[in-house]
């Protein structure tokens, strides 16, 4: 090779190494803000089985985002282990905004103190795309055992403690979590009985096998309206507007009581930061949208709208909360 044909390559490759090094980042940002999401399927991860809050939430999503981005998202339900099945394959899933998990805090600040072999960690494998709306849990009794609000239930507990019992789905569930932070602030002695998923716990309520369980809104409030369940508290730090003539939690008696199902969208940890972006700024606009409001606010659903700043913040409250909770109370997974 001659000196200049050398040279000529060697200025090649050194304008190739800093063109190429130049154009990536536009080439990222034109497929972060214009190009995205293409013409490949977004795939959002449920870590649930289809028919639940989480699942009904990520479907809803998923419709109003292919309409804001022009793209096609849709739900996969990978449920298991508390949820964590489905965490696990969006941590392994590849950064590029193609993949995405509509998380809830049962797994995303809770299971990880009850399941340290989950194959991934929390605070590595995601980042958070912003929260989306929030799912009020109604503490309930059975009508026949003439308890009509909260004082009468702490009284009755303390009369007898450990003769009652509430239903639960399970360690780490947002309802057996939020059951053991109320008994945690009456300091009163309720005994839990697991059930294999939500609707066989709300059954035992209903045939007073168990006299006590938190229920969530979409679930309760049919409930409440035909008389078969009585709820003495929403744990909210508002009442609920569809259920407006029940007290919150932390209105009769427990300050500050909050316990309720959180949902987020979240990414693999490298997902390119414009698409985190436009998925932001899409999500916002969704959680806007008078339908989508009206869709989820019919299933007690109601939007808290967050950005992908405020999630440390908002992700490390929470992760600390619940944790402390489940340390004091001595609660295992099962």
């Amino acid at each position: 090779m001659s000196l200049d044909r050398r040279r000529l390559g060697l200025g090649a490759l050194t304008l190739l190494a800093a063109g190429g090094s130049a154009l990536r980042p536009r080439a990222a940002q034109a497929q972060g803000t214009e190009a995205y999401p293409g013409n490949r399927p977004v795939t959002i991860v449920v870590a649930w089985a289809p028919g639940g809050s989480t699942d009904f939430v990520a479907r809803v999503v998923a419709q109003a985002l292919s309409r804001e981005l022009g793209g096609n998202f849709v739900v996969d339900n990978r449920p298991g282990a508390s949820g964590t099945v489905g965490h696990a394959s969006v941590a392994r899933a590849r950064p590029d905004g193609q993949t995405l998990l509509l998380g809830v805090n049962s797994t995303y600040a809770m299971s990880r103190h009850l399941f340290p072999n989950r194959g991934y960690d929390d605070d590595t494998a995601f980042v958070g795309i912003g929260r989306l709306a929030v799912s009020p849990i109604f503490l309930c009794v059975n009508p026949r055992i003439g308890v009509r609000t909260i004082a009468d239930l702490v009284t009755r507990a303390k009369e007898a403690p450990g003769r009652m019992s509430y239903g639960s789905s399970g360690a780490g569930s947002s309802a057996h979590l939020a059951t053991e932070l109320f008994l945690r602030s009456a300091d009163i002695r309720i005994e839990n009985v697991t059930y294999r998923g939500g609707a066989p716990a709300v059954q035992a309520l209903i045939t007073n096998e168990v006299q006590v369980a938190m229920v969530d809104g979409v679930t309760a409030l049919p409930l409440m309206a035909a008389g078969t369940i009585t709820a003495i508290g929403v744990s909210t730090p508002t009442r609920n507007p569809l259920a407006p003539d029940v007290p919150t939690i932390a209105e009769s008696g427990f300050p500050g009581f909050e316990a309720t199902s959180n949902f987020a969208l979240l990414a693999p940890a490298g997902t390119p930061a414009p698409i985190i972006a436009r998925l932001a700024a899409a999500k916002d606009a969704v959680m806007r949208n008078p339908e989508v409001l009206e869709r989820l606010r019919q299933n007690s659903i109601f939007p808290t709208p967050g950005t992908p700043e405020q999630w440390p913040a908002y992700y490390r409250a929470e992760v600390a909360k619940w944790g402390e909770l489940i340390r004091v109370r001595g609660i295992t997974a099962e």
